[in-house]
């Protein structure tokens, strides 16, 4: 979902984090400034959906695994330039269980999928809130 204010875009995402046994899933993707990162699947919010759906659907698309949703993570809002405009982003993020592997078949956007483990996640991601939202999972998990 995006919305336009003068000067600036506000956009509205959802994602998962899957865990399965002190692993968790990661995708592999080229970002805007045409880096490969390591990352958490998300996307945007569809017309007619919440974001519980839009998240679900996302890592299905992203990663062929279709999942349950365990509880709500941390929101995160960043910042970034796109096309010379600012566009301030929320991301409602879920904690998720995978059930079934129906095929990994990634979108043109990601070009792998891996499963990590837990404590070796911290070594591949970059991006500041992927790295908070691993740090949630890693305390909860110990718990």
């Amino acid at each position: 979902m995006v919305k336009k204010k003068k000067g600036m875009n506000f956009e509205y995402s959802a994602g998962g984090v899957l865990y399965d046994q002190s692993k968790i899933l990661l995708i592999e993707v080229e970002n805007l400034q045409g880096k490969v990162v390591w990352t958490f699947p998300k996307g945007h919010i569809e017309t007619g959906e919440d974001a519980r759906m839009a998240a679900l659907r996302e890592v299905e698309e992203e990663t062929g695994y279709v999942s349950e949703i365990i509880r709500e993570l941390p929101r995160v809002s960043y910042h970034f330039m796109r096309g010379g405009i600012l566009v301030r982003k929320t991301v409602r993020w879920f904690l998720m269980r995978p059930k079934d592997l129906k095929e990994i078949k990634t979108k043109d956007e990601v070009r792998r999928v891996n499963w990590s483990d837990l404590s070796k996640a911290e070594d591949k991601l970059i991006y500041p809130s992927d790295l908070h939202l691993l740090r949630v999972v890693r305390r909860e998990m110990r718990a």
